[in-house]
């Protein structure tokens, strides 16, 4: 079973969210997208700046088998990336909940944060994909 932190929100199509208490969410991908992708090798960078909308691609990882476009959690703007990424792809595989991340987000509506899946229920779709 996949590693699911019970201090994150999910998306069904397998992001992180963690609220950090500011009016901002860092966001990445679950161990288990990682997990699915294999051996992570590149990562294409949101610009800091860019506004996003909630389910919006606003990323991509490429990996040995494929590459998957990574959707925006919420909607605000990107404030910050995570350039360690671009030297050091792999680290997604490494530690996709600590220094995989991918990006901060400046929340434009907090509320949004209350429609993301929590831990149990993003472990019940996991099994459902199984």
């Amino acid at each position: 079973m996949s590693n699911i932190p019970g201090n994150l929100k999910y998306t069904a199509s397998h992001e992180w969210v963690l609220d950090n208490g500011d009016g901002t969410v860092t966001v990445g991908i679950t161990d288990h997208a990682q997990d699915q992708l294999g051996d992570v090798v590149f990562v294409e960078l949101p610009e800091v700046g860019r506004e996003v909308e909630a389910g919006e691609e606003f990323s991509l990882v490429e990996s040995v088998k494929a590459a998957s476009d990574i959707y925006a959690p919420v909607t605000g703007e990107i404030i910050e990336v995570n350039e360690e990424l671009e030297g050091a792809p792999e680290t997604i595989n490494e530690h996709a909940f600590e220094d995989g991340w991918i990006a901060k987000i400046k929340l434009t509506d907090p509320e949004e944060l209350a429609d993301l899946l929590d831990a149990d229920a993003y472990e019940a779709r996991v099994e459902e994909d199984a």
